[in-house]
């Protein structure tokens, strides 16, 4: 048990570089104080001894502001930075290396009993706000981005972004490994590239209308109104897009 103490412990020093020793990290990281909470609601929830689970729980949720139901399952090494307003579910499981940041809802969608909770594989990261809803599962090293709402499986090692959440592409050059909050330079956001690829057609576009039009000039064709049109500014629109 101490091992397991002391290895929670390690952990808030390799995530939080505002941690400054260990004394500090056992008095006042409250997602260290929920989990050690859980793992006791959690070994009565497993014993069927419900009420007192719930009770414990209650307790722990009072102290810390996270409120993990006794019958979740979290694995090993789970880091829960600042923590208030999360909210994990009874039938949620939590691989091995996750990280959660403030605001997180692992949520159901069903009143009927049986699985309704997500599934989060080993090393997920979800971002502050992030809502992980139904019996859905995120793969393993994914990364869900903050007040991001996510209904549908992730794919191992994808980052979804927005609402609903969507999948983004990274760089190939990217080898980035743990990313606070979720978030990153190497995100590619597929709506704002399709909207930069419509813009760039549009442009090229234009420029063929233009042609087209000097060329009936050249012979004679009057293209008066139809060369009057609307002029946009590119650079413009996609600046604003990113």
């Amino acid at each position: 048990m101490f091992a397991r103490i002391k290895e929670e412990i390690a952990v808030v020093f390799e995530r939080d570089p505002a941690a400054r020793n260990a004394w500090e990290v056992i008095t006042c990281y409250p997602g260290f104080h929920a989990l050690l909470v859980h793992r006791l609601a959690h070994s009565l929830w497993g014993a069927r001894l419900r009420w007192l689970a719930r009770l414990v729980s209650h307790c722990g949720r009072f102290l810390t502001g996270i409120e993990i139901h006794p019958g979740a399952q979290i694995g090993r090494r789970f880091f829960i930075d600042h923590g208030m307003g999360v909210v994990i579910g009874e039938t949620a499981e939590i691989g091995n290396d996750c990280t959660l940041y403030h605001g997180v809802t692992l949520g159901g969608t069903s009143w009927h009993k049986g699985k309704r909770h997500p599934t989060l594989g080993n090393g997920v990261v979800l971002g502050a706000g992030a809502k992980i809803l139904g019996p859905i599962t995120i793969g393993d090293g994914a990364r869900i981005g903050s007040n991001a709402v996510v209904v549908k499986n992730v794919p191992p090692g994808a980052t979804a972004i927005g609402i609903p959440a969507r999948i983004v592409e990274k760089e190939a050059n990217d080898h980035s490994g743990f990313s606070a909050y979720a978030v990153g330079s190497d995100m590619n956001d597929p709506v704002a590239k399709a909207i930069h690829e419509l813009i760039d057609h549009s442009v090229s576009t234009d420029q063929r209308i233009d042609k087209i039009l000097e060329q009936l000039k050249q012979l004679g064709v009057d293209c008066g109104e139809a060369r009057e049109r609307d002029k946009f500014d590119p650079n413009y629109l996609n600046k604003i897009v990113d």
